[in-house]
């Protein structure tokens, strides 16, 4: 099990959401989008966490939205820390991004191209935030456990491990579920990321999706049991300056998570 301020994810306890658009486009984009997760949560009562990416650096186009600046970015998500109350999660890039993210954020995760990078686990890991780490599309779920150990190798044991899709071919990924059973072995809390999976990577100069998907995958992990369900979500999906094909459009996240809330209660016996 794994804390985040007053949240618990893991031992079988109710599932976390983590949401939030892809990447911070403006503060006021950031702020409305987080208080209406937020109030969504609340009357559902689930653990919610905040996120957005303060920079994209890993866009297929050079010309590609990176963002609108790294201080300008991570106070934005600070601010809505402290003024909402809830904790935010943010991707880094580099070693050098370690410690400024941390003083803004709960929760510092790996993206999943990056998840190999000795230098930047360890740097996370040094924070002692919590490390959500995302699997590599070219990596096996078992694999996962030399990730974590960069981590562990710092003395930080805060560590989540998360599917967001495997390879399959040119342009596409597939979700193979027992890998959200395998990482779980590894002794982790285990997370979905039902967005991100249903992109079809680097078709033409932007990543594709198949966004029609995402309920289905995110379903399907809450019936084989997880403990938290990552979501890209945005007030207009078409509009967004990053990855606009596979994020959740927020008018539809209360009605999804009510499912998955029935789901989750089901797999993990809570009444």
């Amino acid at each position: 099990m794994v804390e985040v301020g007053n949240i618990k994810a893991g031992g079988n306890n109710p599932f976390v959401l983590i949401a939030g658009p892809c990447v911070v486009e403006s503060e006021k984009l950031v702020r409305d989008t987080a208080a209406e997760i937020k109030s969504i949560t609340e009357s559902l009562g689930i653990p919610f966490i905040f996120k957005a990416s303060y920079k994209k650096a890993n866009r297929t186009s050079a010309s590609s939205f990176i963002g609108i600046g790294d201080y300008n970015a991570l106070e934005i998500l600070g601010k809505v820390r402290e003024e909402l109350n809830i904790p935010v999660l943010t991707d880094i890039h580099l070693p050098s991004e370690a410690e400024a993210a941390a003083k803004y954020t709960d929760v510092l995760q790996i993206p999943a191209f990056l998840c190999r990078q000795t230098e930047l686990l360890t740097a996370a890991g040094e924070t002692g935030k919590v490390v959500n780490i995302k699997k590599g599309q070219f990596l096996a779920p078992e694999d996962m456990k030399y990730a974590a150990d960069k981590v562990l190798s710092t003395g930080n044991k805060r560590i989540m491990l998360t599917e967001r899709g495997t390879t399959f071919g040119y342009h596409n990924l597939v979700v193979d579920m027992r890998s959200l059973i395998i990482m779980r072995e590894l002794g982790y809390p285990v997370v979905m990321d039902a967005t991100h999976s249903v992109q079809l990577p680097s078709k033409g100069d932007t990543s594709g999706g198949q966004p029609r998907y995402i309920k289905y995958l995110a379903k399907a992990a809450a019936a084989v049991g997880i403990d938290a369900l990552f979501l890209e979500v945005h007030p207009e999906p078409a509009k967004a300056l990053s990855d606009a094909s596979s994020q959740l459009p927020l008018s539809e996240l209360k009605s999804l998570l009510e499912e998955i809330k029935k789901i989750d209660s089901i797999t993990k016996g809570i009444v």
